[in-house]
C-alpha cells in the first residue's frame, strides 16, 4: 500500500489545483447593465431545484459581469459545446470586447446568449450571497433550450471533450 502526502491547510493554488481535478463544462455568463453588455466564462454552475427551476453562478468580486448583475438581477447561462473553445477563452479574458465579434442569439428579456450553444437558459435572480471572494447568485429560470452535441469541458486548467463509456442512460430520477 503506497503511503500518500499528508493534508494541509490549503492556499489558493493548492485549493485551485485539488479542485481542478474535477471535470466541469464551460459556459457564459452573460448580463446586461444599462445599454452595456456584460460576460465571462465560468464552471462554476449547478442547476440547484427543478420545482421551480433554479441555477446557482458564482463569480468573483470585483469583475465588471459581477457588478453588472448585482445591479440588473438578471443573468443568462450559454452552455458550450466541445467546437466553442475560442467563445470560452474569448469570455475568460480581462478585459476586451467581448460581443464585438461572434454570433449571439437574445432572450425574450433582451440577454445575450452565445449562438448555436448546448443550452441556453435566462434567468431572474432570487437571492445572493456573498461567499469568500465570489458573490454567489441563485437564479430562476425563466425560459430555456437545448440541442444535442458534445459539451466543452474542463479539467486541471485544460479544455477538451467528455467521452462516454457507451453505457446505457441513467435514469433521471432515482
Amino acid at each position: 500500500m503506497s503511503r500518500q502526502s499528508q493534508f494541509q491547510v490549503p492556499d489558493s493554488l493548492a485549493m485551485r489545483r485539488t479542485m481542478g481535478r474535477f471535470l466541469t463544462g464551460v459556459a457564459v455568463v452573460t448580463t446586461r447593465s444599462g445599454d452595456e453588455l456584460h460576460g465571462m466564462t465560468i464552471n462554476s454552475l449547478t442547476s440547484i431545484s427543478l420545482d421551480p427551476p433554479i441555477l446557482m453562478v458564482s463569480l468573483t468580486f470585483g469583475a465588471r459581469t459581477t457588478d453588472a448583475l448585482l445591479e440588473s438581477g438578471r443573468f443568462a447561462i450559454s452552455i458550450l459545446g466541445a467546437k466553442q473553445e475560442a467563445i470560452a477563452r474569448k469570455f475568460a479574458t480581462r478585459g476586451g470586447e467581448r460581443f464585438e465579434v461572434g454570433e449571439f442569439d437574445y432572450t425574450d428579456n433582451g440577454l445575450p446568449v452565445v449562438k448555436d450553444a448546448l443550452s441556453q437558459a435566462d434567468c431572474t435572480v432570487v437571492n445572493q450571497y456573498e461567499i469568500g471572494d465570489h458573490q454567489v447568485f441563485f437564479g430562476q429560470v425563466t425560459g430555456c433550450r437545448d440541442r444535442n452535441g458534445a459539451a466543452l469541458a474542463f479539467n486541471a486548467g485544460k479544455f477538451g471533450s467528455f467521452h462516454d463509456f457507451h453505457h446505457a442512460e441513467l435514469p433521471w430520477f432515482f
